[in-house]
């Protein structure tokens, strides 16, 4: 029986509609697995791997790779019924024999021949009666062993889906250029971004906080939690926390536009960006108010390995209310992070400088971090965007509140 291999509208997230052929992991003739990954997919939100719904051999690839498919389509047939046959072992030969045997006669010219081309008469196989080697024995044999071997027929590999060239080099004197297509995540990354500009009323507001105090709580329980959990103490968890606390303070944050309506979500889905070689992809930590410190570093380590892996499935990217950014790990000391539509807001996250401060009139030396917040204009006032900010400041300056909601 055949099977199709499927891909439906909602497999990849529900604004997806295409997807690109990366690699077939699998040829024609070959057997696969039930569950076992068959291709290699990229759609505009992440790069995944797709299994065989049945297990068998597969009969046909309906797509190169390379090529964009229209979902749903169906990429592939697999016959379920079939095995793939496996030659039987040949019985043993039986020992051969002594080309010449002990009774074997050398007749004079035959042995001259022998001495001619340095051949000894075990090499040759005689032919003359009673088991005499005679001269045409010899000359057989030397003409068999100078003749041109005869190629080897090799069994012909599956001819492999045809990669496509998206690189192409332009030479003009001593000056090149690279050309290359964008991807699917590129395009997707560079659409939503225009999409963000054209649609939004963005505007974004600054602030800095003292980190003194985050970092000394991590460094007076790091061991233990590391020993507990699994896993280091960072920084994201704090702000994912002091997030949500300010996103509970003020809820059009968290709220996005549909048509002439403000939609204002009771849950906080917080989207963290993590940079990949493919573009910033962006998963998302569902009901992130429900989940500890501890919960929030582990699903962003899982995530972390899944973006190097390639393995985030659609679902881990949908979605999502507010988005949190941190430019610092690449060394950003200030920058405006755009909105991931319909989001109303994102979070820049930026590196820790030590910088004088002026502290109970005294200038000390601090560790300070500049945080930028960009908002949708049009939900989210002002007042309320500057007042967002200097709530998450103030969670993180005095980490207490997290813990006493306070």
């Amino acid at each position: 029986m055949t099977v199709e291999v499927q891909l439906k509208k909602g497999d990849f997230g529900d604004s997806v509609s295409e997807v690109v052929i990366v690699e077939w992991l699998k040829q024609v003739g070959q057997p696969i697995a039930a569950d076992a990954d068959i291709v290699e997919l990229e759609s505009d939100k992440a790069t995944t791997k797709w299994p065989a719904p049945k297990g068998g051999v597969i009969t046909k690839l309906l797509f190169n790779a390379g090529d964009t498919i229209e979902l749903p389509a169906v990429i592939a047939l697999i016959d379920e019924t079939a095995t793939v046959e496996t030659p039987a072992a040949s019985p043993a030969a039986p020992p051969a024999k002594s080309a010449t045997t002990a009774e074997t006669r050398v007749m004079p010219a035959a042995a001259a021949a022998l001495s001619e081309n340095g051949l000894k008469s075990s090499q040759v196989t005689a032919t003359g009666p009673g088991g005499r080697l005679l001269k045409e024995d010899v000359q057989r044999q030397v003409a068999a062993s100078t003749a041109p071997v005869a190629p080897t027929t090799v069994a012909k590999p599956v001819p492999t889906a045809p990669v496509v060239d998206s690189v192409r080099t332009i030479v003009s004197g001593e000056r090149s250029e690279k050309r290359q297509m964008m991807s699917p995540i590129r395009k997707r990354i560079a659409a939503r971004l225009v999409e963000a500009q054209s649609t939004a009323a963005l505007l974004t507001t600054f602030n800095e906080v003292d980190m003194t105090a985050i970092m000394d709580l991590r460094k007076q329980h790091q061991d233990a939690f590391t020993q507990r959990y699994g896993i280091k103490l960072g920084f994201m968890s704090f702000f994912v926390k002091a997030a949500i606390d300010a996103l509970q303070t003020f809820p059009a944050i968290n709220a996005e536009i549909q048509g002439t309506e403000i939609v204002y979500h009771n849950y906080f889905d917080i989207g963290i960006a993590i940079g990949g070689g493919k573009g910033l992809i962006v998963p998302v930590l569902r009901n992130a108010e429900r989940m500890g410190f501890a919960q929030i570093e582990q699903a962003i380590g899982v995530f972390a390995n899944k973006v190097k892996d390639n393995t985030l499935s659609p679902q881990e990217l949908s979605g999502g209310t507010f988005t949190i950014t941190n430019g610092g790990v690449y060394g950003s000391l200030l920058s405006t992070p755009i909105v991931n539509p319909p989001q109303s807001g994102v979070l820049g996250m930026h590196a820790i400088q030590d910088r004088p401060v002026a502290r109970d009139g005294q200038v000390v030396i601090r560790p300070m971090m500049y945080l930028a917040l960009t908002y949708d204009h049009r939900i989210v006032d002002g007042r309320e965007a500057v007042s967002f900010l200097k709530r998450i400041k103030d969670c993180i300056e005095n980490p207490v509140r997290l813990l006493l909601d306070v």
